[in-house]
C-alpha cells in the first residue's frame, strides 16, 4: 500500500530507488470517481517497473481542465483512495495543468499515459525523452471512464 507524498519526500524516495537500480514508473491524471478502469490501468502501469508513483491534478487544476462541478471528489480524498490500491507506491498532488514540474523533479524511468495519447499531443513527452526516459501508452479498459460513469449517474430516475 502506498501513501501520499509531498514532492520533497517523493524526490528523496526517488533517489533511493535510483541508488538501488529500481525502475520508477510515473503516471498522472484526475482519477475522479475511482473505478475498475483506473485500477486496470494502474495495474498495467505498475507491471512495467519496481515502483509506481501517481500524480493527481489538484482541485483547481481539475476544475480548469474538466469544467465547473469537477472534481466530484477532493484531491486529498482522491490521493488517499489511490494510495490504498496495491499497485500504487506513492501519490503526489500537483496544481499545474500538466505534470511537467513533477516529471522534471522525479525524472521517472517510465512515464505512462492512456492509449488515447497515441492520437493527441503529450506535452511531457519531449522532456521525458530528453533525459532518456521512456513513454509508454496503455490502452484503457473499454467502456470504463469517469465521464461515462457521470453520465450514467445523471440519467438515473
Amino acid at each position: 500500500m502506498g501513501e501520499y507524498l509531498p514532492l520533497d519526500v517523493a524526490i528523496i524516495r526517488r533517489e533511493s530507488l535510483r541508488r538501488a537500480n529500481k525502475t520508477l514508473v510515473f503516471t498522472n491524471g484526475h482519477f475522479d470517481l475511482l473505478h475498475v478502469g483506473h485500477l486496470d490501468y494502474l495495474e498495467k502501469a505498475r507491471a512495467l517497473g519496481d515502483a509506481l508513483y501517481v500524480g493527481i491534478n489538484g482541485d483547481a487544476s481539475t476544475t480548469r481542465l474538466k469544467g465547473p462541478g469537477r472534481p466530484l471528489v477532493p484531491a486529498l480524498e482522491r490521493a488517499r483512495l489511490l494510495a490504498a490500491l496495491v499497485p500504487v507506491d506513492g501519490v503526489l498532488i500537483f496544481e499545474e495543468d500538466t505534470a511537467q514540474h513533477v516529471i522534471e523533479a522525479l525524472q521517472p524511468d517510465i512515464y505512462v499515459k492512456g492509449g488515447d495519447y497515441a492520437t493527441k499531443p503529450l506535452p511531457e513527452r519531449p522532456f521525458v525523452e530528453s533525459y532518456g526516459g521512456r513513454v509508454c501508452l496503455i490502452d484503457y479498459l473499454p467502456d470504463h471512464s469517469t465521464s461515462n460513469l457521470i453520465a450514467r449517474i445523471k440519467n438515473l430516475p
